[in-house]
């Protein structure tokens, strides 16, 4: 019959090299008896990936990259819990933060850090209802949206509302939008523009049913070329957390 470390410990002579003192061993125990617990956990998972990873990714990101394979992962790997912080912003500091990842646009990615693409190319579109553009001229150049009102998208709460971006032949412009609302979340920013409020900065994939039906109509499509997607990235370590790699492994693309 296998012993348990605890029973190991007390060894056959009490006091002896070959035991633990007595008044060592009743101190130890319940570490002991932890180890016990933990190893006996191990063999029942069978080199499962278990544990927790915590994740660090803004909102948009959880959406666009998370949310269509959460539900499988789930279900192969029953053992493993994410535990996702949704702060917006930049890239937070992983090690300071005890994170195991993040999740970002590749732009904002360290280059000291290993990334992996979980996503393919993002583009942006500018959207609003049937109903808008029929009372208002739709935009024939970027800085046409100053005109009109538009929803606004801050990355944090502690953050500036973002200015939108655009190129076209290789140039970039800047706008400085303004309107009714301003909202860190991206859903929220959806359902804005659905309701009429305005004119919506958002991503292609995350309004393509919306477009396909009619709900929403696009515009400046030639200022909105594709960019770089979204990775998973993390500090380069010996030993990678099974439940980690299962991860990376079910966002890779």
């Amino acid at each position: 019959m296998t012993s348990t470390v605890a029973e190991r410990a007390r060894g056959p002579i009490m006091g002896s090299r070959y035991g633990l003192p007595l008044r060592l061993l009743t101190e130890l125990r319940p570490a002991l008896e932890n180890i016990d617990t933990a190893l006996s956990e191990a063999a029942r998972l069978g080199g499962r990936p278990a544990g927790v990873v915590r994740l660090a990714a803004s909102a948009m990101a959880i959406a666009a990259v998370l949310w269509p394979k959460l539900a499988a992962f789930a279900r192969d790997h029953p053992d493993v819990v994410l535990d996702i912080n949704t702060e917006g912003g930049s890239p937070p500091d992983l090690v300071a933060g005890r994170f195991d990842a993040g999740i970002h646009l590749g732009e904002f990615v360290h280059r000291d850090m290993v990334a992996v693409r979980v996503s393919g190319q993002q583009r942006a579109a500018i959207v609003a209802t049937p109903a808008y553009w029929e009372s208002h001229p739709r935009p024939r150049t970027p800085r046409d949206l100053t005109a009109h009102p538009c929803i606004g998208y801050r990355m944090s709460a502690s953050g500036t509302a973002y200015r939108w971006e655009f190129e076209k032949r290789g140039k970039p412009v800047v706008v400085s939008v303004s309107g009714p609302a301003i909202y860190t979340d991206p859903g929220f920013i959806l359902r804005a523009a659905l309701d009429g409020l305005g004119v919506a900065y958002v991503f292609e994939e995350h309004v393509r049913d919306q477009l396909a039906r009619g709900e929403l109509v696009r515009v400046l499509e030639d200022r909105c070329p594709p960019f770089d997607g979204y990775f998973l990235y993390y500090p380069s370590r010996r030993h990678q957390p099974p439940a980690l790699q299962a991860l990376i492994d079910a966002l890779r693309v």
